[in-house]
């Protein structure tokens, strides 16, 4: 049976509960003031909450040479070479993802196409960690995709554009770079202004109110998913050391203090050691402040019996971010089935995974690895169905099928259709709004 070494001091229920509703009722206000007021609600908003209050939030051509040509030409090849690699495996994913049309009987010709999105807006986080990643990760995979038009959005980074992020967007493929942030930006990307006309999807990370905007603004607007605190897991076993296990730990854990960090080990001596390693970097480490909270709130190390019962909790917890260091990574990939993504032997990691090694680094958190995977080309397609009969005796066969059925339910008019065809292609004489018998 597990056995918890190291537990959260996590809020209570209540507490979290207290917190949501003051998050959800800001963002409630923030969304009405957007869709009555337009663009005087943003600026507005974005004078309050950023201190940012341009003539217009696109910036022009001129505006993103500007923003380049402060980028480093090192930095500007390494935002390259990331996009190059996301882009290469979003161009995999992407070609297997084929139409389909198959003849199911004879003269009964059934398809799907894969169409993508007109419009999306892509979301880049620019607070204190401004996530150059970000826009790789939405805008070039949206690029592949196919998508027509792509918004990009980022808050104003002391007091203007941040460059790295222009430089990332632009690079990638965006359409319109927006320089407006929050609650306002994902708002008047959905909902459209007098200056920015509305998408049809939202992505990409933020913090509790850019998430809970997107659930809000769901239904109107598709979101990838339902974002939370970023969460990592190490799963270890006595092949691997203490060192890679605390520093893989906190390299997630200095996402913020609310970020969960889990330790699960079939090795006692490797668990206490990891505790004391953490402990240690804790004094060195430059991000310490935020890391340290998270550790002591949402840290967890877990002691199994078994790999197995390694198998079992990890899926329980079904984390965003899975490292897996044992002697057998792969026995994991093989079982598991509840994860956001995983990384498997100790040559990789999860930073790799989130800033250049080509995944996707918008994951599902809290869960939802239960039911859902992360952002991919193929959330930015609809796979849209078509069906095509070609011949009579095609028509009155369905017919009769479609009619008997129709009338088990109770639906007339339905039946009608089919029996209108079944007359027409099948030369019977149906009674109106009865059964083919």
């Amino acid at each position: 049976m597990a056995q918890w070494l190291k537990t959260g001091a996590q809020a209570s229920i209540q507490q979290r509960a207290e917190s949501d509703a003051k998050v959800r009722a800001t963002v409630e206000e923030i969304i009405a003031d957007i869709q009555a007021r337009g663009d005087v609600a943003a600026r507005e908003l974005s004078a309050k909450f950023d201190d940012w209050s341009p003539a217009q939030f696109r910036l022009t051509e001129r505006e993103i040479e500007t923003a380049l040509s402060k980028v480093s030409k090192r930095d500007l090849t390494d935002i390259a070479f990331a996009q190059e690699q996301v882009r290469n495996f979003a161009k995999a994913q992407r070609a297997a993802l084929q139409d389909v049309e198959v003849e199911t009987l004879p003269g009964v010709i059934l398809g799907h196409k894969n169409i993508p999105m007109n419009a999306v807006g892509c979301y880049v986080p620019g607070g204190k960690y401004p996530l150059v990643a970000s826009a790789h990760m939405s805008v070039v995979t949206a690029k592949v995709a196919g998508v027509k038009r792509i918004v990009a959005a980022a808050p104003p980074f002391k007091g203007g554009p941040h460059p790295a992020i222009v430089a990332a967007m632009h690079m990638g493929g965006a359409d319109e770079i927006l320089v407006l942030g929050g609650v306002q930006a994902v708002a008047a990307m959905a909902i459209g202004t007098e200056s920015i006309a509305p998408v049809d999807m939202l992505v990409g990370p933020g913090n509790a109110f850019v998430a809970e905007a997107k659930r809000q603004l769901f239904g109107r607007v598709g979101i990838d998913l339902f974002a939370g605190p970023t969460e990592t897991m190490i799963i270890a076993d006595d092949t691997c050391d203490a060192e890679l296990c605390a520093t893989d730990l906190l390299g997630q854990a200095e996402h913020g203090p609310n970020s969960p960090a889990v330790l699960i080990t079939t090795s006692e001596k490797l668990a206490r050691a990891t505790i004391a390693e953490v402990e240690r970097l804790l004094t060195i480490l430059p991000t310490a402040d935020i890391a340290a909270l998270a550790w002591r709130d949402y840290g967890e190390v877990i002691l199994c019996d078994s790999v197995d019962e390694m198998v079992r909790e990890a899926d329980r917890i079904a984390s965003e971010h899975v490292q897996v260091m044992t002697a057998d990574p792969d026995y994991f990939l093989k079982h598991m089935t509840n994860y956001g993504a995983l990384f498997l032997g100790p040559r990789t990691n999860v930073a790799f995974g989130d800033k250049v090694i080509g995944t996707n680094h918008t994951l599902p958190t809290r869960g939802a690895a239960r039911y859902t995977g992360g952002l991919w080309v193929g959330k930015f397609l609809k796979t849209c169905t078509y069906q095509r009969v070609l011949t009579d005796s095609a028509s009155a066969l369905i017919g009769e099928y479609c009619s008997r059925l129709c009338m088990l339910e109770g639906f007339a008019g339905h039946a009608e259709q089919a029996n209108v065809r079944v007359r027409r292609y099948g030369g019977r004489n149906i009674p109106y709004a009865t059964a083919a018998e």
